[in-house]
């Protein structure tokens, strides 16, 4: 742009479709040039594997619809068709943006756009890998640009999430049918809300229309995206009210996006910040995080205990700080607030201020917590590697009220597949698992004993458990989804995460790397999590290839145990007078701090 003499051309802001469903703040930071020197926290190898794998998703879907374009279409698509590596179906050309390959190698965006350009002025019937022109502060790239009848293109994404749900009314077609025009109403699946994947449409639908080459404005406005079981593609109508305010989707874009370039571009001038810090779930994986934290924590922000909507809330009734919240009447909310709050009842937020506010990770809600407790009890905890299946059942078995003669062997059992997922040789493992577990009931059962079986968050073991009665039907010892029904819904199932969400306040969070601490727990290993779990996972199978690592197998082994062990010692804990050394909740206020 043009300016007057002596003056500073406005700097150029770029925004993908991230920032549009991302933390105003981040994009903030991303574009004001003061904050390069700020703290960041470091690349965090779970991240950097789920882009890798999206990657690798994405490929995978190109070559797969890179066979069936050659093998079936290339026919029906004179001077159009796209084969694998980017060569035009009978023509022999060497590879090139626009063309199916996920990543072309060599290209720069620039060439990639040009040569995007060119396929559309040729009118190609699909086109993978496509470079929009960047309009109006915001550039995209999309997986596949689909020609409709009566001309233009509607986007497409490849993302690895699941998309869908099973029920009925999603709009699909079949991933290698990849035409708005074939869609149907599917009976079996209905759509998952994806709000991010909604707007990544919107924001590539206006760079076409920008660029000319959207439909004509009176034809739908649509998008498809194919998720992680890539099995159809979901077709959504951008002009559908989705959201709320019965807004569209393209209505709730231009919005957001209206926002978000206001952010930017204030950033990027020097202009003020229109976005303040303020914790929400999005921080945890943040790389602004460290420099966001310090300045909440030294205007001890409320949001470092209310979070997201509840904190905004807060501000407007004049409670800033944790300070402030920690010193108000639990049983009386300031009036200018909204019943009910958002969040966590309005007494557990105070409480969680004061804990905050005295160093304390978990408080009691009651002066004896309950815990079920039998003569069997056996602690599971299961491990999974993505979507892809559960790959190791571990298993403690202890024996409080004493064991017998023909009991089996107190202590740690996994029932392992290292064949690398997916592979039926999971039901193998699972099957075992189960028999094992059923024998120990039984024991229970034949001998007069009670039993429990412990798990932290139960919602992953019985999502696996059902799910693998279906995958692997008929393979020795796993029972039949009745069965596992049976076993999840009796009382003996006991979720440690209800016990503790039902009589503990917890001030650092419930997930069990946090709370088991609290009963004088530690881990073994110092990188030990889920996330972490997954690096060791690929090294153990050796799912990148070469040699299987042993050492990763036993580090998920040891992993494994000292989960179980942790279940353990966090149940006997509170079955124990120590619990009692942890402050009750209404004690929180005379305490000091």
């Amino acid at each position: 742009m043009s300016t007057s003499t002596g003056s500073r051309a406005a700097p150029r802001v770029l925004l993908d479709a991230a920032a549009l469903s991302g933390c105003r703040r981040r994009v903030h930071l991303d574009h004001d040039p003061s904050a390069a020197g700020a703290p960041r926290a470091l690349p965090d190898p779970a991240i950097e594997q789920r882009r890798a794998d999206a990657a690798a998703h994405r490929e995978r879907i190109g070559e797969l619809l890179a066979a069936t374009w050659t093998a079936d279409w290339a026919s029906t698509w004179p001077g159009g068709a796209f084969g694998p590596g980017g060569a035009s179906a009978g023509q022999g050309r060497a590879a090139e943006p626009g063309a199916v390959a996920a990543e072309p190698g060599g290209w720069s965006r620039g060439a990639r756009a040009a040569r995007t350009a060119e396929l559309v002025a040729a009118g190609a019937p699909l086109i993978w890998g496509a470079v929009l022109p960047a309009d109006a502060d915001r550039r995209g790239t999309a997986e596949l640009l689909v020609r409709v009848p009566g001309g233009g293109y509607v986007p497409l994404l490849v993302v690895r999430r699941r998309i869908t749900d099973p029920g009925e009314g999603a709009r699909t077609s079949a991933v290698t049918d990849p035409w708005p025009q074939h869609a149907r109403p599917d009976p079996d699946r209905k759509v998952r809300s994806q709000p991010r994947d909604l707007l990544a449409l919107a924001q590539l639908t206006r760079l076409l229309e920008a660029a000319g080459w959207a439909p004509e404005e009176s034809a739908p406005r649509l998008g498809g995206v194919i998720g992680l079981d890539a099995d159809v593609v979901v077709w959504h109508d951008l002009r559908a009210a989705h959201w709320s305010g019965e807004r569209t989707t393209l209505q709730e874009y231009d919005a957001r996006f209206a926002d978000r370039a206001a952010v930017a571009h204030s950033a990027a001038s020097g202009g003020p910040a229109l976005a303040e810090p303020s914790r929400i779930t999005e921080c945890r994986r943040c790389p602004w995080w460290p420099t966001c934290e310090s300045v909440l924590e030294e205007v001890d922000d409320v949001s470092l205990v209310a979070h997201g909507e509840t904190a905004r809330l807060l501000r407007v009734a004049g409670v800033g700080t944790v300070a402030a919240l920690a010193g108000l009447d639990a049983t009386a909310p300031p009036t200018e607030l909204p019943t009910p709050l958002p969040g966590p009842p309005f007494a557990d937020l105070v409480a969680l201020a004061r804990a905050r506010r005295r160093g304390l990770a978990v408080a009691r809600r009651v002066p004896r917590v309950e815990v079920p407790r039998a003569d069997i009890e056996v602690d599971v905890d299961m491990e999974s590697f993505g979507e892809s299946g559960a790959y190791l059942w571990g298993a403690l078995l202890s024996f409080p009220g004493g064991a017998r003669t023909g009991d089996q062997d107190p202590g740690y059992r996994a029932f392992a597949t290292w064949d690398p997922l997916p592979t039926t040789d999971e039901g193998r493992s699972f099957g075992e698992f189960w028999t094992w577990l059923s024998a120990v009931r039984e024991t229970a059962r034949s001998s007069g004993r009670s039993f429990a079986a412990y798990c932290y968050n139960e919602q992953a073991e019985n999502r696996w458990m059902l799910s693998s009665v279906h995958r692997f039907a008929g393979m020795p010892g796993v029972p039949t989804e009745a069965e596992v029904r049976e076993f999840i819904s009796d009382p003996s199932w006991v979720d440690l995460y209800g016990v503790v969400s039902a009589w503990f306040l917890c001030s650092q969070g419930k997930g069990l790397k946090k709370i088991a601490p609290a009963a004088g727990f530690a881990w073994r290993d110092p990188e030990a999590g889920g996330e972490n779990s997954m690096r060791w996972y690929r090294d153990a199978v050796a799912l990148e290839g070469g040699e299987p690592d042993p050492v990763q197998r036993e580090r998920l082994l040891g992993y494994n145990t000292d989960d179980v062990l942790a279940t353990r010692a966090l149940r006997e804990w509170m079955s124990s007078d120590r619990v009692l050394d942890v402050p009750l909740v209404s004690e929180l206020a005379d305490l000091p701090g």
